[in-house]
């Protein structure tokens, strides 16, 4: 059948080459995910029918036993009433009712062999589907922890040289423009404690940056 040689190729599929050998991997998965899901479809409305015909195979066997039985019994009854002729009737017609079982028994094997076929065929595929979904879906989260992960590097920028000398210039700078003003204006004691506190404050940053720029280099 060709629904199972497509079948056969997508459960035969190795995941891991086609998406090594994909340019774009996401869109290889979810296209194989759509064939998939629509192969899986016709197996599956496969199977049913392939279940129908089977029960109906069953049946019409059934009916010829039946048949055969009864000409058999009519026989029978010929015999014990001494009408040979009628008892050669009545067998060579279950004669034929036998046959014509001995043939759908033979049908409904290979029904009952296509069905199973068809049967375990879906279970497979509905396990290969379920398998390249999660890889989809991996590999989807995957580039979107990467993209994360890119822009979070690019927005990480380390100051260049020329802005830490001017951060540096002005915090050296500060020491100088308080003694100045402290000689024109003496601040009281509270006032000179805070810019004392300050500075300190701003040496320590200073040297953060120092230590930032260093590891950087």
């Amino acid at each position: 059948m060709a629904l199972l040689e497509r079948v056969t190729t997508l459960l035969r599929a190795n995941i891991n080459d086609l998406i090594d050998r994909a340019e774009d991997p996401d869109k290889m998965l979810k296209q194989l995910v759509l064939d998939m899901e629509n192969q899986l479809l016709q197996v599956k409305t496969q199977v049913a029918i392939a279940i129908a015909d089977q029960h109906l195979l069953e049946k019409k066997k059934e009916g010829h036993q039946v048949q055969a039985n009864e000409w058999n019994r009519k026989a029978a009854l010929a015999v014990t009433r001494d009408r040979d002729d009628m008892a050669k009737q009545a067998l060579a017609r279950s004669l034929t009712e036998v046959r014509s079982v001995e043939a759908f028994t033979q049908q409904l094997d290979d029904q009952r062999a296509q069905a199973e076929t068809l049967r375990a065929n879906y279970l497979r595929l509905q396990q290969k589907l379920a398998e390249t979904k999660t890889r989809s879906e991996t590999l989807r989260a995957m580039e979107k922890r990467g993209k994360v992960i890119s822009r979070a590097q690019k927005a990480t920028v380390p100051l260049s040289q020329g802005a830490l000398d001017r951060y540096e210039g002005r915090v050296l700078e500060q020491p100088a423009m308080n003694h100045a003003r402290g000689v024109l204006d003496p601040p009281d004691l509270d006032v000179s404690l805070a810019d004392m506190e300050r500075d300190e404050q701003v040496t320590l940053l200073l040297e953060q940056l120092k230590s930032q720029r260093a590891l950087g280099a």
